[in-house]
């Protein structure tokens, strides 16, 4: 009996060791992100460089906008008593989609017109930084680059991934909050 009490004392003894912390096998900090970058950073580059060979073949007055796009008034309205929308106004728009080389993606007809309260619905970007800077019966054509537009994803039906729009946009009108 002595001797399976010593067993048990000696195997509790040696059976409590503190558990060892187990160490990384390889850590690469950042690569997936800095590769991430990089490919962004050359795809932007060469849609940028699209675009300013675009520009400059239409030799249109383009305006560079704060927010990374481009836009020209087809028409514009220089009356003071418009304004342009404000958050939660109603806007109501017409507007079209065209790949870069001008291929219709999608035409008024197939968007149909549509109402938009500002900044309280989903809207690519683009498209909602530019209708800020109109006011009602102004129609304006876009080129929002790949990261304004959809992005990488597209839009999942007829605009793939990584792909420049350009967009004509007419406000029919503007109803106040």
């Amino acid at each position: 009996m002595n001797k399976l009490i010593t067993l048990l004392l000696v195997l509790l003894v040696f059976s409590c060791k503190t558990p060892e912390a187990r160490k990384p096998i390889s850590v690469k900090t950042g690569s997936f992100i800095d590769e991430s970058v990089e490919r962004n950073k050359k795809l932007n580059a060469k849609e940028q460089a699209t675009i300013e060979s675009l520009l400059k073949k239409q030799k249109l007055n383009y305006l560079a906008s704060e927010s990374g796009f481009w836009y020209y008034y087809n028409t514009k309205l220089e009356i003071d008593s418009l304004s342009t929308p404000n958050f939660g106004d109603i806007v109501n728009y017409n507007y079209n989609v065209k790949s870069l080389n001008g291929k219709l993606i999608y035409s008024k007809a197939d968007l149909k017109t549509q109402n938009y309260t500002m900044d309280k619905e989903e809207l690519f970007t683009g498209l909602r930084e530019g209708l800020k800077l109109m006011k009602t019966g102004e129609t304006v054509t876009f080129l929002f680059p790949s990261q304004k537009a959809y992005g990488y994803y597209g839009d999942e039906k007829r605009i793939g991934s990584n792909t420049p729009l350009i967009c004509e946009v007419t406000i029919n009108s503007i109803t106040p909050n």
